[in-house]
């Protein structure tokens, strides 16, 4: 999945993307930004020391790292969005960090941050919503039957917009997001919010209207994470043991990045599943919902082209019996057809013939 990583100015969106993907990064640079995130996830670990592969490959996300949107900047806004037409979801970065040296952005209060930054989402769609409605109506022709229902859902979501309302949060039904799949609407995406803070702020886990910012993510239907730039800067210059030796003293178990991958996977309606043996073990991105061809082909197109049968094991009988064959002599694993839809931990072997 492609993830756009917009906010403020010196609210620290670019150190972000840099912890994400490890990509140095000129913070004066303009240019528009890419980079792939690994997914944390412990169940490749255990996994990986139950097979000791030669390979191992987590999951991954895409991340696009963009200039700072500017406040009522019309022009700046379209050269923001246009940069993000092909994402799939976005990653709002906030402010809460103090540091003097580091200029705040036009506004300071955190929540103000994210309802200015979510006002430049609203008036891009509005924007485009409104062209789309002037096009049609302006038309020196009779508008087709589509278009007569395009042009009466735009103007259902013109008023939705106009009333502050993301489209995330109103009724859209699935055949009318596929006719709005053009338009590339930020507020249909799926959005996460992430709060940049100082170690201070981290270690009280509290910040100033953090309350406000919670509640308005969870009216919203928001993922919701807090993590400290700078501290993550500095969990990467250590070894693995001093690493995890830091987390306890912070009392946490991982690193805000790999909390910040894991909730973004989840909000964004993915699951993983697992292709497991002395070669590699790898875990696979897929959507909720998909079924066992559409697992095959991730894997490889000739795998969903000649599929015959998925064998599925559940990762947590692997565990808890100790072995593939333990589980076959159980009775657990199963066999099952194109259209079995795939659980999260699901363990797959594809049997294909082409």
């Amino acid at each position: 999945m492609k993830v756009g990583i917009v906010g403020l100015s010196q609210v620290g969106k670019t150190t972000i993307f840099s912890l994400l993907t490890g990509i140095e990064v000129d913070l004066f640079s303009q240019e528009h930004q890419r980079g792939t995130a690994k997914v944390h996830d412990k169940r490749v670990d255990i996994l990986t020391k139950m097979y000791e592969p030669k390979k191992v490959t987590y999951a991954t996300l895409e991340f696009f790292d963009t200039p700072a949107l500017k406040i009522n900047d019309k022009k700046e806004r379209i050269a923001v969005f246009n940069l993000l037409q092909n994402v799939e979801a976005m990653l709002i970065v906030v402010r809460a960090f103090k540091n003097d040296s580091v200029p705040y952005p036009e506004v300071e209060k955190p929540i103000d941050q994210l309802k200015a930054t979510l006002d430049e989402f609203l008036f891009r769609d509005l924007d485009v919503v409104m062209g789309r409605i002037e096009r049609l109506e302006n038309a020196k022709r009779k508008l087709e039957p589509k278009e007569e229902i395009e042009l009466k859902l735009l103007k259902r979501i013109q008023e939705a917009l106009e009333n502050e309302q993301l489209l995330s949060q109103i009724e859209i039904s699935e055949e009318e997001k596929k006719m709005l799949g053009g338009f590339s609407l930020a507020t249909l995406k799926p959005i996460a919010i992430v709060v940049n803070l100082d170690e201070e702020q981290f270690t009280d886990k509290n910040y100033e209207t953090k309350d406000e910012i919670v509640k308005l993510c969870e009216k919203n239907g928001f993922a919701y994470v807090e993590l400290c730039g700078k501290l993550e800067m500095e969990l990467n210059t250590l070894s693995e043991e001093e690493k995890m030796e830091l987390l306890r003293d912070l009392g946490v178990e991982e690193t805000g990045i790999q909390r910040l991958s894991n909730a973004l996977y989840s909000q964004f309606g993915l699951i993983s599943f697992f292709t497991v043996g002395k070669d590699e073990v790898r875990a696979w991105t897929l959507r909720k919902g998909s079924t066992a061809v559409d697992a095959a082909g991730v894997i490889h197109t000739d795998l969903a082209r000649g599929f015959i049968k998925a064998e599925i094991i559940k990762y947590e009988d692997l565990i808890k019996l100790g072995s593939e064959k333990a589980v076959k002599d159980a009775g657990l694993m199963k066999l099952v057809g194109k259209e079995h839809i795939i659980e999260d931990g699901d363990i797959i072997t594809i049997r294909f013939n082409i």
